[in-house]
């Protein structure tokens, strides 16, 4: 009896505190629960609301739109200063073409060759002549370059086999396929005359590949000044090539430019300074350091959704048992805050490019304009982000989302089908059919017929030559064009139209979709309630006490 009786009286005495401490382990659940129900929900708060949950200014909605304004002024002074430079390298490259080319007409570029003997050297001679008579030529401000004290000659290169015989009457052949080169430098002041500098200089027909002809002209653009800005020196290196390697008959000529871009040496300008480029180059320092500072926040705003995405998953597997599937996961990462990151990346290199093309130390505009031009892309993008806060303006932004996946199914089923039209278009097509003669134009000829356009050419150009080849051809436009059109892209709108139905309508049930809306909805407190302030009645402070208390009872207990 003594026995049972202590057993009962342990009984009694540690019964209730088990049950105590139940209770409490319940209610503190619950606690957490509810505080982690809060902070997600203050997570995907839009800034209005998150100003009035907890009275803090949107600092990061202000840095965008004053990024977006500054980053778009800065767009429209490279493009205008860009603009110039683009319009002083082709003027450039068509006076070239009028002054070193014999009987040049604008648009025969394609077409303009020579196919005798005689006509290769009268060129040639022609660009030397030219080259000595530029001074008396010229309307622009062109001049020879220099290296030091003396000028830089115009240089004439051969190149061709090394050895060979080639005879077709007797389909005999015998040729080195090692190639030689031979140069001519003829100086643009020298007394030298063209006869003379040509006289042995003997051209290779039979062996020729090409006859390249380089001299390096400078030039100055001075249509900056009427905008008070200091001009550049250009280095035009000049190129004109006599193109034989077919070995057809027909010797192609083109001539091309490499520019190089360099701050001049002496400039007197009277009513045009330099402290604007000085200001430019601080403004771009401006652009980069709010890119920077957008750059920190965003990354912060991507760690605090990791976070509470941890929080999440350790919440479902522990009182819900149960996996969280990847589409609530991803929720926790704005893809938003992704493309502002990358924007700002592209815009801070295409800045720091910007600047030292600004201080001459770079001439490559194409690639700081791919930089600034995508950053500024994405800034704008970035815009919808702050109109899909409104439920009746976020439609295009979800149905994008939604469709995104089955979109990226759909397009690599199609694209199987488009790369064997392409492939088969172009090994059976293209000999006779221009816009069949290269994958690349060929890939651009089909998805022209895709949009409705230049069909007519497309039929109409196709060489009758065989009549194999023909019929083929209507048969593979047809079938092409019918599949596309009226099977694939019928199915492809359908699928964004169906997308776009249900979207519509899961807005106007209001239901919740996921389970972590399921999770969010039983959290019915307003922006304006106070509860999501950080005071002493806030949720986050009782959280921190609660586990703090539990934390310390536990180590008791242990002890």
């Amino acid at each position: 009896m003594e026995e049972s009786g202590d057993v009962y009286d342990v009984y009694n005495i540690n019964s209730p505190t088990s049950w105590e401490e139940h209770q409490h382990q319940k209610r503190d659940d619950h606690v957490d629960v509810d505080c982690l129900r809060r902070k997600i929900k203050f997570f995907f708060m839009n800034p209005c609301e998150k100003y009035h949950a907890r009275g803090r200014k949107p600092w990061k909605l202000v840095l965008q739109f004053v990024k977006i304004v500054i980053v778009t002024t800065q767009l429209v002074s490279f493009g205008l200063s860009n603009q110039m430079v683009v319009t002083f390298k082709e003027e450039n490259l068509l006076t070239f073409k009028h002054l070193f080319l014999k009987d040049f007409s604008d648009g025969d570029m394609d077409t303009y060759a020579v196919y005798r003997q005689a006509d290769v050297y009268e060129h040639v001679r022609y660009i030397i002549t030219q080259f000595g008579l530029l001074h008396n030529n010229t309307v622009g401000n062109h001049e020879y370059d220099k290296n030091g004290s003396a000028y830089t000659p115009l240089s004439l290169c051969h190149e061709f086999y090394r050895n060979g015989s080639i005879y077709s009457g007797t389909e005999t052949i015998d040729i080195d396929a090692e190639v030689d080169t031979e140069c001519l430098n003829i100086y643009p002041m020298s007394p030298l005359t063209q006869h003379d500098a040509l006289q042995d200089f003997k051209l290779h027909f039979k062996r020729m590949l090409s006859v390249k002809v380089t001299f390096v002209l400078k030039a100055i653009n001075v249509q900056t000044v009427q905008y008070r800005e200091m001009p550049d020196c250009y280095d035009f290196t000049v190129l004109i090539t006599f193109d034989n390697q077919v070995h057809s008959g027909r010797i192609k000529i083109d001539l091309d430019t490499d520019v190089s871009i360099n701050e001049c040496d002496n400039l007197k300008l009277s009513g045009v300074s330099p402290r604007k480029s000085y200001l430019t180059v601080v403004f771009d320092c401006l652009i980069i350091i709010t890119c920077m500072s957008s750059v920190a926040l965003c990354t912060r705003s991507v760690c605090k959704g990791i976070r509470l995405m941890l929080e999440y998953v350790h919440h479902s597997n522990k009182h819900c048992d149960r996996e969280v599937p990847w589409s609530d996961k991803l929720e926790f990462v704005s893809g938003w805050y992704i493309m502002i990151i990358i924007s700002d990346t592209l815009t801070i290199i295409g800045s720091i490019l910007k600047i030292e093309i600004q201080t001459k130390v770079l001439t490559s505009y194409d690639v700081c304009s791919i930089f600034l031009g995508m950053g500024t892309m994405f800034v704008w993008i970035g815009v919808i982000r702050y109109m899909g806060y409104f439920r009746k303006y976020n439609i295009l932004i979800v149905t994008l989302r939604t469709a995104f996946p089955n979109v990226i199914r759909f397009v690599c089923c199609a694209g199987i089908i488009y790369l064997s039209y392409l492939l088969c278009g172009w090994i059976v097509l293209g000999p006779y059919h221009e816009k069949f003669r290269s994958l690349d134009t060929g890939s651009e000829c089909l998805f022209s017929l895709i949009n409705g356009d230049d069909m007519f050419p497309t039929f109409k150009n196709m060489k009758q030559k065989s009549r194999l080849v023909w019929i083929f051809s209507r048969v593979y436009i047809y079938s092409f064009v019918s599949l596309f059109i009226y099977m694939i892209l019928s199915l492809f709108i359908t699928l964004i139209t169906d997308t776009y139905y249900t979207i519509k309508q899961q807005q106007q049930s209001g239901a919740p979709t996921s389970e972590l809306q399921k999770f969010l909805s039983e959290c019915t407190d307003l922006p304006k309630s106070g509860v999501y302030r950080l005071d002493k009645n806030s949720c986050f402070l009782n959280c921190c006490i609660s586990r703090c208390r539990k934390r310390h009872e536990r180590l008791t207990s242990e002890a």
